[in-house]
């Protein structure tokens, strides 16, 4: 699962629970996977993130790459910025591990890169 994709996700659909993000990750194996840096979509997808979520959940994997705590003004023209958000977005992946809800601490798990939110009957609200 990429960082992009955790910024994401929620769970809200839980009984129960009333915003459900951000997830906390429990990462029990992560690869980084080198691709090539687009700067023009990291461009398009930062105004779209919730930048502190996707910090810490770069922190919380072990993968913080000194990103700063606010995103700064002109980002645009900061191009090592732009890398390292790259790098934590597309590079950077949870292979196994756990998300957790923030309000019910219900565990889902994330297994070959592909995390699993998937409700029993009971727990849909």
């Amino acid at each position: 699962m990429k960082l992009l994709t955790h910024n994401l996700l929620s769970s809200k659909c839980l009984k129960g629970v009333k915003v459900g993000y951000p997830l906390r990750i429990v990462a029990k194996d992560v690869k980084i996977s080198e691709s090539e840096y687009n700067m023009e979509f990291v461009l398009k997808m930062i105004p779209k993130l919730d930048w502190k979520v996707l910090v810490n959940a770069a922190e919380q994997i072990g993968h913080g790459n000194n990103l700063p705590i606010e995103l700064i003004e002109d980002y645009e023209d900061d191009e090592e910025l732009l890398k390292k958000i790259h790098h934590v977005l597309m590079e950077v992946e949870v292979i196994n591990g756990e998300l957790i809800c923030p309000e019910t601490q219900r565990i889902f798990p994330i297994s070959a890169g592909i995390p699993n939110l998937l409700l029993n009957e009971d727990e849909v609200s």
